[in-house]
């Protein structure tokens, strides 16, 4: 059986020699191929602390190790849908983006089962851990690994330490003294972690090899519910589905709601729609419990939420057919882009799809929660 080590990391080149020392010392399988995932900025310190000051050769000197594939090309920086490179990792958006990408490559290098993976998360901020640790959750198999290391305090976060040396090896220490490399001692612990690949129905592991982190985590807590459950938030604008929270625009929110407060859920976009005016007033009902552009309240011939609010209606616009369409293909693109294609059927705003006026409908089997009160 072919093994291979994924390492997340951060700016510490050293986890990935210490790694490799300890799974020497410690008697464990030693990997065939070694992959890191990490930043673009971080990208360019492992490559420096391994390969232009050597010390991964050094290791494998030190210690006669046998051959393991590891060159720059196995160092992936994560990178967005587009194929942008993550720099830092500091941003909001930067973490789906980065439990995206994680996720993915752990489920690819799981598909073989002659493969068997050591996962280790001793590098990498919090937030990377955190997702290597789920993805082997989900992903694990009976034969993969997850694993920490741990180095001496004396030895913790020093730059020119990188594994404990055959021979004695003298390097500055963090108050500046000097210690010797040789007596770090450096500690690699297995992590237990629960294996839900077996408990999972194959199709859903099947679809979330190519899902977003958002929609594996949908899938999942929605696989064994009889009914979806979705809490809207207008203060922040926010639809939370499946353990997943969406935040939307006004104009998405809005028309969401708009529907929801219709009998039965449901509205026809027939002829004499935009003859009536209290669709427009039905609409701005819902655009006024939250924060919205004011282009909102012009469209619908107001000059903003205060005069609304004054009840000063007389130049009220129609609420178009085509505003209306606009912002359901809106409202339904942020959803979809987060959620499972099941779980999105189940909660969007379903068409009947006739030409001369179409009728739109929310499934009234599902249970909705607006700002805790049950619509």
């Amino acid at each position: 059986m072919k093994n291979i080590l994924i390492a997340v990391t951060g700016a510490s080149p050293q986890v990935l020699t210490e790694t490799i020392y300890a799974l020497h010392t410690q008697g464990k399988p030693m990997p065939e191929v070694v992959y890191v995932i990490t930043t673009e900025d971080s990208k360019q310190t492992l490559k420096e602390g391994l390969f232009v000051q050597g010390y991964w050769d050094k290791l494998m000197t030190d210690y006669q190790l046998p051959p393991i594939a590891f060159n720059s090309d196995h160092i992936w920086v994560i990178t967005d849908d587009n194929g942008n490179a993550l720099v830092d990792a500091k941003g909001v958006d930067d973490q789906s983006i980065m439990a995206d990408f994680i996720t993915r490559k752990v489920a690819l290098l799981t598909q073989d089962n002659e493969v068997a993976i050591h996962a280790s998360i001793a590098g990498g901020r919090k937030t990377m851990a955190f997702y290597m640790g789920y993805a082997m959750s989900l992903y694990g198999r009976e034969q993969d690994v997850l694993s920490h290391v741990f180095v001496d305090d004396e030895f913790e976060f020093v730059s020119d330490f990188y594994y404990p040396t055959p021979v004695d090896c003298f390097i500055q220490g963090k108050q500046g003294e000097a210690i010797n490399a040789k007596e770090a001692t450096v500690t690699l612990a297995e992590i237990p972690f629960v294996r839900m690949r077996r408990q999972v129905d194959e199709c859903i592991i099947n679809q979330m090899e190519t899902h977003s982190f958002s929609k594996t985590v949908s899938a999942l807590n929605s696989a064994n519910n009889t009914q979806v459950r979705v809490s809207i938030s207008t203060k922040e604008k926010t639809v939370e589905v499946a353990g997943v929270k969406i935040p939307l625009t006004s104009k998405h929110l809005a028309i969401y709601l708009f529907f929801l407060s219709k009998d039965n859920r449901k509205a026809t976009l027939d002829r004499y729609f935009e003859d009536d005016k209290t669709q427009t007033t039905d609409y701005l009902c819902v655009l006024d419990k939250m924060k919205a552009d004011v282009r909102l309240y012009k469209t619908m011939g107001l000059e903003d939420e205060g005069q609304w609010r004054q009840k000063d209606h007389a130049e009220l616009a129609t609420l178009t057919k085509d505003f209306v369409r606009q912002s359901l293909n809106g409202l339904h693109k942020s959803l979809k882009d987060k959620l499972v294609p099941d779980l999105f059927e189940k909660i969007k705003v379903h068409s009947d799809g006739v030409k001369s006026g179409a009728t739109y409908q929310i499934s009234t089997e599902v249970l909705f929660i607006c700002d805790e009160v049950e619509l």
